[in-house]
């Protein structure tokens, strides 16, 4: 198993097709996927999303990175963690986690873990999109010290999303 990075609780690590069973239930959500690109999934194309993921990390070129997180205690699969070039050239990241592990606080230890990880890696600037419904999300960058960039309607979703981003 390939470690990317730690926190506290959790582990994020590449993806294996072992994970496909958590990685449908949360592909398969639309409440998880409600202010997210896509629509829910079928098994089958999570089975080809899955392995076309993994099949990523082994390009040289590849700007395209989706990590598993997985919780320490028990090594469950709890979430996945973007790290992707946008359509502008900018470092996005954004998450998502299985409904039933909501309000753990993984997202808020997700985030600091991976603010780390871009520094370290010597990445400049970060940026998150958050669908100005999804205001959990939204106070999770604001306390992580992004700052508010620009309001726009998103192509792929319609909806209104705010753009932050974080100097390094």
């Amino acid at each position: 198993m390939k470690m990317i990075f730690e926190t506290e609780r959790l582990v994020i690590r590449k993806l294996l097709i072992s994970d496909l069973q958590p990685f449908f239930e949360l592909e398969s959500n639309a409440k998880v996927l409600q202010y997210a690109t896509g629509e829910v999934k079928t098994l089958d194309e999570c089975k080809k999303e899955l392995a076309e993921l993994i099949e990523k990390y082994e390009r040289e070129t590849n700007d395209f990175w989706i990590y598993a997180i997985v919780n320490k205690g028990d090594e469950k699969f709890v979430g996945t963690v973007a790290l992707v070039k946008d359509e502008n050239g900018n470092d996005e990241i954004g998450y998502r986690f299985i409904e039933r592990y909501w309000g753990n606080g993984y997202a808020t230890e997700t985030c600091k873990g991976l603010i780390s990880y871009c520094k370290e890696i010597g990445m400049k600037r970060i940026i998150g999109n958050v669908v100005n419904a999804n205001v959990a999300s939204e106070r999770i960058l604001i306390k992580m010290g992004f700052r508010k960039v620009k309001d726009f309607i998103s192509d792929d979703i319609g909806l209104p999303e705010t753009m932050y981003e974080l100097e390094l």
